[in-house]
């Protein structure tokens, strides 16, 4: 039986290690029949290679840095000569100075603000922006990025980056717009609190997760593998028609007041 990617080549953006949910998607989208295209940062490239070599088929590994736009052309141009079009992106690109998080939201310094948006939420319309040619070679495609409630409600030590994921989530809704008459759909996850490495820099995180799991109507957490479940059907052909949206996959967390 066919897989709902079949045929389809995708680009995956934030693979860091076993645990990143970038990288659960990159399983279940490769478990699905797509033919993918990975980059890593130089500090991540041996853990990415060692991830690689399990998946069939082989992906193209390729180094990218997200603020550097040299490097994205090169993506692109690299993925126009091997493929001739693209399908899909995943956007699991998230960062934020470990002081910017930690320090009180009042003493946000200039240069860190503009960081945590550059990589985390101004990347997504870098890699649309390179990405659109590509999908309109294949007659459309469809973009999905990783967002978090922080977007939306205050969390203890997440800072910044709630305002960087406020931002993203508009820029979903901007890019959803902008570029939808070329059928090209822009969605969001927003996963409930998961132990990646990114969540490791945020203080008091097993506080976050034991409130997720007493409070959430399903009284638990959420698995990558679940976050990753939900990121496939958003790119395959059985959303044709969302866009614009943000898939909540927190275990229903969200829905409750207390």
């Amino acid at each position: 039986m066919a897989g709902a990617l079949d045929g389809k080549v995708g680009l995956i953006v934030g693979v860091a290690n076993k645990r990143s949910i970038a990288w659960a998607i990159a399983q279940a989208a490769a478990a699905e029949g797509a033919t993918l295209v990975l980059t890593y940062q130089d500090r991540f490239a041996e853990h990415l290679q060692e991830l690689a070599a399990t998946l069939s088929p082989a992906p193209l590994l390729l180094p990218l840095d997200v603020q550097d736009d040299a490097q994205i052309d090169a993506v692109f141009a690299q993925i126009a000569a091997t493929h001739g079009g693209l399908d899909f992106v995943v956007h699991g690109a998230a960062f934020a100075p470990r002081e910017e998080i930690t320090n009180p939201f009042t003493q946000t310094s200039r240069e860190g603000f503009r960081i945590a948006l550059d990589i985390s939420a101004y990347s997504l319309i870098a890699l649309a922006r390179g990405a659109k040619p590509l999908f309109e070679a294949r007659g459309g495609g469809s973009i999905v990025t990783l967002s978090y409630l922080g977007a939306e409600r205050v969390f203890p030590n997440y800072n910044v980056m709630g305002v960087a994921k406020a931002a993203l989530e508009a820029s979903v809704r901007y890019l959803a717009a902008d570029l939808g008459p070329a059928n090209i759909r822009v969605n969001a996850v927003s996963a409930g609190p998961i132990k990646t490495l990114a969540a490791a820099g945020i203080g008091g995180f097993s506080t976050i997760l034991g409130v997720v799991r007493e409070r959430a109507p399903l009284r638990r957490t959420v698995e990558t593998s679940e976050v990753a479940d939900a990121a496939v059907f958003l790119l395959g052909p059985r959303a044709s028609g969302i866009t614009g949206e943000v898939m909540m996959v927190d275990a229903g967390y969200h829905a409750v007041g207390m």
